[in-house]
């Protein structure tokens, strides 16, 4: 049986968990943040994604991936935003119309930076923000369709069964080779930056449960 995700005591252990990298990171210059927005949809624990819009230029529009734009709601970092929690409230609001408390926010996750070897002229760190925006009917919001065509949650408990998993091998000009984690048969394939930040997420919420295939995933200590 599943814990109880989104329960007081749950937020309380993330909470503590995460308080130590909130303290380091919320202040830290960073190309871009993201909300990861845990929900209930119908009454059950889920995280809520974006499609990018087609109609944005870049490789990989239309993919669910970090690879160019957040496809959880975030983005760019603004000179204006107050901080990297600042840009990811922000900026869901503008992308999907979701009003978030700042209260609301858990903590941050560990920031992850793009893989050189698929985009080598643009590296950059993406910080990710943990939110809980409370029970939620995607279809009600109103996405800006200039940058999102589509909003969708996925169940924490189909992220967490092993069939919906698998892992994408990757050698580099030098030989080297990582590992990066997929989500699968939902109604889109989840990977790239959003899947190594879906695996953090999953990581913290289910630890005895869920297993990283990062090698370097680590629950923080309190």
């Amino acid at each position: 049986m599943l814990p109880d995700f989104l329960s007081a005591e749950g937020e309380r252990r993330c909470r503590r968990l995460l308080a130590g990298a909130t303290a380091r990171y919320r202040a830290r210059p960073a190309a871009a943040a993201v909300l990861v927005p845990l929900c209930l949809v119908r009454g059950t624990p889920a995280l809520l994604y974006t499609l990018r819009s087609s109609r944005l230029a870049g490789k990989h529009k239309g993919e669910v991936s970090f690879l160019c734009l957040p496809s959880f709601p975030g983005g760019k970092c603004d000179p204006t935003d107050r901080d990297v929690v600042h840009t990811a409230l922000r900026e869901t609001l503008e992308e999907v119309g979701l009003l978030v408390s700042e209260q609301h926010v858990w903590g941050i996750l560990q920031p992850v930076s793009d893989q050189p070897a698929l985009l080598p002229q643009q590296k950059f760190t993406v910080v990710p923000v943990l939110a809980s925006v409370g029970p939620l009917d995607p279809q009600s919001l109103r996405p800006n369709r200039e940058e999102v065509d589509e909003v969708f949650a996925l169940p924490l408990a189909h992220l967490l069964q092993a069939q919906n998993r698998g892992y994408t091998h990757f050698c580099q000009r030098d030989h080297s080779q990582y590992t990066l984690p997929v989500f699968l048969h939902g109604p889109h394939r989840i990977w790239g930056l959003t899947a190594i930040i879906t695996e953090f997420t999953l990581h913290l919420l289910a630890p005895g449960i869920y297993q990283p295939c990062l090698a370097g995933v680590r629950l923080p200590r309190s």
